[in-house]
């Protein structure tokens, strides 16, 4: 049996940038040692855990696609082996197609398989192998990294918006099944200031999209990766009373009305 790290731990999925990256930054910055999770791209991932071992976390990058159920047991093994130990699990990781909503022959089958293994079939997967940890740590937490779309169904896709919809009915369920050792919560950003939207617009499109949202947008400003950060680690570390809620983050662009799309 591996020592059990002195630090609480951190499993951040897609964190090689974005809003995954800002979270296991931030908490890295606060404590935690990070296990980064990446599919893809190792690199990113790489330069995540060097910021996260700058901030004087341990850190241990995992490939992984959360989709495929082997995966994420394997990840939680290995965290487990290096660390004997899980407080914080935070379920980023997710994937798009984009599609006007208009375009009905335009979204697959595949499509929706796609998007649903991933934003919903795997923050299942990837929770339930973490359970157990989870369950044996002193304040065991579960974020689920979601979306406004869940609500408004605007977003990047039909299938995207119905994903994030799922994901904050599951969300619910995890909460009950889980309590009273774990908490479950998710936060739902709306538009956030990272490349997520470079497969949609242009630089000079986003640009324009970036404008509108901050003029609408009741707070005048564009939501960043660290915003959602701290509301996540918030969720994790210090909302001990509280589980089961969906927390949406967007500026206040929510109570005006129009699409800044």
């Amino acid at each position: 049996m591996p020592a059990i790290s002195q630090r609480p731990v951190a499993l951040v999925s897609g964190s090689a940038t974005g809003i995954g990256a800002a979270c296991a930054k931030r908490f890295a910055a606060s404590g935690f040692n990070v296990a980064v999770n990446y599919n893809r791209n190792e690199e990113g991932a790489r330069t995540t855990a060097e910021d996260c071992r700058s901030e004087g976390a341990e850190t241990l990058c995992l490939q992984g696609d959360i989709s495929e159920d082997g995966d994420c047991r394997r990840m939680i093994s290995d965290i487990s082996k290096r660390w004997g130990r899980l407080d914080a699990l935070i379920n980023n990781a997710g994937t798009t197609r984009f599609v006007d909503a208009d375009d009905l022959d335009g979204i697959t089958r595949e499509d929706f398989d796609r998007i649903f293994a991933v934003n919903v079939t795997g923050c299942f997967q990837l929770t339930r192998a973490a359970a157990g940890l989870l369950k044996a740590a002193m304040n065991g937490a579960v974020v689920n990294i979601s979306s406004h779309s869940g609500f408004s169904g605007i977003g990047s896709s039909i299938a995207y918006a119905a994903s994030k919809g799922a994901l904050n009915t599951l969300t619910l369920s995890l909460a009950r099944s889980l309590a009273p050792k774990v908490r479950v919560n998710a936060v739902c950003p709306g538009f956030v200031d990272t490349q997520w939207l470079s497969g949609k617009f242009d630089e000079k499109e986003l640009a324009i999209f970036r404008d509108n949202v901050q003029r609408i947008a009741p707070l005048h400003s564009v939501v960043s990766p660290h915003d959602v950060a701290d509301a996540v680690a918030w969720f994790a570390t210090s909302a001990r009373g509280i589980t089961g809620q969906l927390l949406v983050i967007d500026g206040g662009t929510h109570l005006t009305v129009g699409d800044p799309l």
